[in-house]
């Protein structure tokens, strides 16, 4: 049995969900997401007690390609009803002697040591807001969100001698020692 696939799923007051087959439309103060998840997986709406719920299931529990498909599609539904009711967010930090970070309109641009700024368009949805060196990508899709932050990372990995470049705020650089002098003969 998929543990994750059990879990019901409340639905916060102000979020409105439709179930059409496999097609699901989850709407809330932030915006509205849809998503068709695996044929394989039932959802199905229920109101027990006033509180509205989603449960997923599936005909076969002993298979694991459909136990996994199971678990997936309650994932990305939790997902989806957690992201227009609060967002999600991931922030990114610049290092280095020089670098520079700023918002143009929805374009992120960055100055990380090339001979020319990159321009990042930010994609519908998402919001980005700079303060110093951080950068904060804020969205309703997690899928999305997480996208455009590692897409931003890409421009500049950082480096494990001095951690120039960008980095998630709670990533850990693993820093390596640089040349060994060699000792006099």
């Amino acid at each position: 049995m998929s543990r994750v696939g059990k879990k019901i799923i409340e639905i916060p007051s102000g979020v409105e969900v439709k179930i059409d087959g496999n097609h699901i439309l989850v709407k809330g103060p932030k915006g509205e997401l849809d998503r068709v998840v695996n044929s394989v997986v039932t959802l199905k709406l229920d109101d027990a007690d006033g509180v509205k719920q989603v449960s997923a299931s599936v005909v076969n529990e002993e298979n694991h390609k459909e136990r996994a498909q199971w678990g997936t599609a309650r994932a990305l539904i939790s997902n989806m009803v957690i992201g227009v009711t609060d967002g999600f967010t991931k922030e990114l930090e610049v290092n280095g002697v020089g670098y520079k970070v700023n918002m143009q309109g929805n374009t992120v641009v960055l100055n990380v040591g090339y001979s020319h700024e990159v321009r990042y368009e930010l994609p519908e949805g998402i919001e980005g807001v700079v303060e110093g060196n951080k950068i904060t990508i804020k969205g309703r899709d997690k899928q999305v969100v997480g996208e455009v932050a590692a897409n931003i990372r890409k421009v500049r990995k950082p480096e494990p001698y001095k951690g120039k470049g960008i980095k998630y705020v709670d990533e850990i650089i693993r820093r390596k020692a640089g040349k060994a002098q060699k000792t006099g003969e």
